[in-house]
């Protein structure tokens, strides 16, 4: 009995499973979370990271995990009506249960599931043992309820929001003490377990009259002094309180096996954990399990702390700070057949970036750092950077010595700074993973160790800080730096080694990468290097234009709701469009609030005024915020221009993204998104020329499908909108109207992004039947595409993914999923990800033609300065436009096979919305 009571000396943990587990289902970037074959995983890992937190925060605490039991409880047979409100479980929560209750169980902590009792009436019983043997007590719950159970040896934690609760914490919250929080909850009831309260009665009202009255039964007896129609509602009440009171009371006598001395944690059975967290894909736990059980994951250097990594890591990294070290791995380097090469930095702008030190590898476990530019208060005297650069130049300009790094793209565009043009790029890591699975993990150095090496690196926050006082790379202690930059080019060697492993025996997804993928870094590159020219007067007198529009928008809006309320508030919003104004509720918020997302104001602005006006002052608003502001304090001073970053590893479908400025969000079909465009110009003596490919989805679909009536449509030049309205409405194709071809333009791009005929009905403001009716008569004209689609989904869900016309995978997690919107979702991505996977291919693969041929011409005639959807536009010098367009069409044209033409459009102007 010591023993028992020396161990629970410390605190005992009651964890609440249930609240946490609904709690953790609800967050939505935990709800993304799922394994490669659609187990949903969000709320397991929300509750393993609370218990997580707990064991950090108490590492010698005793904790305990509790959940509901499945049924019934006495609570029911007491008012059948309880919790009668309440929706079933959702499957992909439910599905979530016994996965977590196994972990637990493996994690070596003891678990309880009592059947007719709930969770908290089981830590109410536990908690109340402990008391009684003053054993500190912590309640780890979100719930309200167990407010009931704090004395002065109990208290609370909210581990979600880190709050604790103690008896002073009550009564700040509530306005009671704990012994009255029973009385509390009577009063106000409960709508979510359906416990009869007093009508109208809040919880100020509530403290009120227990502050006054004490307890239920004394409010009770005073109820007839109550005054005016609250008073009637407690007398009212009067009949059901007892009940209520009984209902919201937690039990403290359940019948258990083990008492509370006699819960013990047992040892983890780390095999177990292993094997559970590798058929759930629980990545962290599996980490986790290898750095706290010494686990060897492919590597015995699981765990790693900075200024103490393993010793295996430190004998073998060298930090080089004079010439004869310096020569002899120059040498090493020169003579490899292969080696990996990081840059350390003072910026993540590349333009604006400045050298600091360097690093690699040619061996895994051995790598040096050369610092340089390391210049804090008292820094070692270092190599001089001129001299370290000039050193590598040749080995860095070589075509013939293979270097691997990650994300190698922002290494060539820094170098270029200082005069040296990167060669010789054999392998990318994150383009290495980013093909191999677009969506298997995140594609950063950190993510792809964890997920292939099963180690924790060093993270830049580690060494330099975070927020306002994060420092940069120079001004970073070098025996700080150098464990980090030498561990860079290692991972990053071992990386390329995992992954390639895997990627070289797929063959179609290792063309991807060497004949996609890695050629098309260095393209755009030279894109990001040469930028693009603005007119930063044109975008200064439009942001003015503006601001004077949207602050008469905001008058407009004043007039219409009959008052000022702040505009970016949802929660006046909300007060202002459906409680005052009373305009329907189209979607509410996962905490049953109307919605007021984009797409739902979009809607009511085809109904209501104040919508509409709203939409424009958000448009504007984001439209000043994010360009005619911004784009001038981007340019660069040295340059004179504007340099994006372009983004290979972040759509899924293979889809280019820019940030910094994102090019491709700029709106086209609104006159101020098109003024924007007109601030994009060309040098003197140049013109802007912008190169579309038509309708390239629509002939993907007609290429993948096989359809013969799409591919005679597009083989003959027909408009295919024309074509397919004449088909829809058996009209003549010379009789088709605008009206008819715009439907029948929602019609081809609506199923091929596999819309429902809900959707078509409200894009087109038809009935359902009739949408439905256009698509049954389109899938008859067009038989091969519902084969296609059905095809598609029925191997992709044998498969788990969908390919390109060239290969590329396009994984959906999702598509066996139990919850029935993710499962659909996944479907619809099925049918559009193969189209918008292939367009992004072929606008690749047109960049790297073209891109060719520009590199040998001489340089001032023509710039690729960028890419934008399924666009390519450019700086051409005005003697040469006839020429170099009619040079481009035909390279993009040609740029693929398909069975149906390929037809791009080029347009010419003094700017990029002339071009266009």
């Amino acid at each position: 009995m010591k023993n028992t009571l020396h161990i629970l000396s410390e605190p005992l943990i009651l964890v609440d499973g249930s609240s946490y587990l609904f709690r953790a289902y609800h967050v939505p970037y935990l709800q993304a979370l799922s394994t490669s074959y659609g187990q949903p995983t969000g709320a397991i890992t929300g509750v393993l990271n609370m218990i997580k937190s707990l064991q950090k925060s108490y590492p010698a605490g005793n904790i305990v995990v509790i959940f509901d039991a499945k049924g019934k409880t006495f609570r029911n047979d007491m008012y059948p009506e309880y919790k009668a409100n309440r929706p079933p479980m959702p499957d992909d929560l439910r599905t979530q249960i016994a996965p977590l209750h196994q972990i637990i169980e493996a994690m070596g902590l003891p678990l309880l599931v009592i059947e007719g009792v709930e969770a908290d009436d089981v830590i109410g019983t536990l908690a109340h043992q402990a008391s009684e043997l003053k054993i500190e007590t912590i309640i780890s719950t979100g719930d309200k309820d167990m407010a009931q159970l704090v004395t002065p040896h109990v208290r609370l934690i909210n581990t979600m929001t880190n709050v604790e609760m103690d008896e002073a914490g009550v009564v700040e919250k509530f306005g009671v003490k704990p012994d009255q929080i029973i009385d509390y909850l009577a009063l106000m009831g409960d709508k979510v377990d359906n416990i009869p309260g007093v009508n109208k009665c809040g919880p100020k009202t509530a403290a009120k009259w227990l502050n006054e009255h004490a307890s239920l039964q004394e409010v009770i007896k005073n109820a007839d002094k109550v005054k005016g129609k609250i008073g009637e509602y407690l007398r009212e009440a009067i009949e059901f309180l007892p009940l209520s009171y009984k209902l919201a009371t937690i039990k403290l006598d359940v019948e258990l096996e083990l008492n509370v001395t006699e819960l013990k944690p047992v040892s983890p059975n780390d095999e177990r954990l292993i094997e559970l967290a590798n058929k759930f894909e629980l990545k962290r736990l599996l980490t986790e399990i290898a750095q706290k059980a010494e686990i060897s994951l492919e590597n015995e250097s699981a765990e790693k702390n900075i200024g103490e990594s393993s010793k295996e890591s430190n004998q073998n990294y060298q930090t080089i700070f004079n010439q004869e070290e310096l020569d002899i791995w120059i040498e090493r380097i020169s003579s490899s057949e292969l080696f990996a090469f990081d840059t350390e930095t003072t910026s993540l702008n590349y333009m604006d970036a400045e050298l600091v030190g360097v690093s690699f590898c040619v061996k895994e476990g051995e790598a040096a750092y050369v610092p340089f530019a390391h210049d804090y208060l008292d820094a070692p005297e270092q190599l001089e950077r001129s001299i370290v650069l000039d050193a590598l130049k040749p080995i860095l300009e070589d075509q013939s010595i293979n270097k691997v790094g990650q994300h190698l793209k922002y290494d060539k565009n820094v170098l270029a700074n200082y005069g040296i043009n990167l060669q010789g790029i054999a392998y990318d890591t994150m383009l290495e993973s980013y093909v191999l699975n677009s969506v298997g993990s995140k594609h950063n150095m950190d993510s792809l160790a964890e997920t292939y090496l099963g180690k924790t690196t060093i993270h830049f926050e580690d060494i330099a800080g975070k927020g306002a006082k994060q420092l940069t790379f120079n001004q970073i202690p070098i025996e700080k730096a150098a464990p980090y930059a030498a561990e860079d080019a290692d991972i990053t060697l071992q990386l390329h080694n995992a992954i390639w492993n895997k990627l070289s025996q797929e063959k179609e997804l290792k063309e991807v990468f060497e004949t996609i993928e890695l050629p098309l870094a260095p393209v755009l590159a030279r894109m990001e290097q040469f930028g693009v020219l603005i007119d930063s007067q044109q975008l200064a007198q439009q942001s003015q234009d503006i601001a004077m529009r949207v602050l008469e928008l905001e008058k407009e809006v004043y007039e219409l709701a009959g008052e000022e309320f702040n505009l970016g508030s949802t929660k006046q919003l909300q007060e202002i469009l459906f409680n005052k104004m009373q305009l329907p509720v189209l979607k509410k918020t996962p905490k049953g609030a109307p919605s007021t997302a984009e797409e739902v104001l979009q809607e009511l602005a085809n109904s209501y005024p104040l919508p509409k006006l709203l939409m424009e002052f958000r448009g504007l608003s984001k439209l000043k915020n994010t360009y005619t502001d911004k784009l001038p304090k981007m340019i660069n001073v040295r340059t004179g221009r504007v340099h994006t970053s372009y983004h290979q590893a972040i759509a899924a479908t293979g889809r280019l993204s820019s940030t910094d400025p994102n090019l491709q969000n700029i709106p086209i079909r609104t006159p101020e998104g098109r003024r924007v465009r007109q601030a994009f110009i060309a040098r003197d003596n140049y013109k802007i020329v912008a190169a579309d490919y038509s309708q390239i989805e629509l002939r993907i679909m007609a290429h993948l499908s096989g359809d013969k009536g799409l591919l005679r449509a597009f083989a003959s030049g027909k408009d295919i909108h024309s074509a397919t309205a004449s088909e829809v409405f058996s009209t003549p194709l010379e009789n088709v109207t605008t009206e008819q071809r715009r439907n029948a333009k929602a019609i081809n791009f609506g199923l091929i992004y596999g819309m429902s005929a809900f959707g078509l009905s409200r894009q087109l403001n038809i009935s359902r039947q009739d949408a439905q009716k256009y698509m049954d008569v389109y899938f008859e004209r067009y038989p091969s595409v519902l084969s296609y689609m059905e095809n598609t989904r029925e191997l992709a869900k044998e498969k788990g993914y969908v390919s390109t016309v060239f290969g590329r995978r396009l994984y959906l997690p999702e598509i066996n999923a139990s919850n029935g919107m993710r499962r659909k979702g996944a479907e619809r991505a099925a049918i559009n990800a193969p189209m918008q996977g292939t367009a992004a291919d072929i606008i690749k693969k047109a960049m790297l033609a073209v891109d060719q041929w520009i590199q040998e011409l001489p340089k001032d005639e023509i710039r690729m300065i960028m890419q934008v959807h399924d666009e390519l536009v450019f700086e051409i010098a005005e003697h040469k436009i006839p020429e170099y367009k009619a040079k481009i069409v035909s390279l993009m044209e040609q740029a693929v096979t398909l069975d149906v033409p390929l037809v791009v459009e080029a347009g010419l102007g003094e700017n990029w919305d002339e071009a266009h």
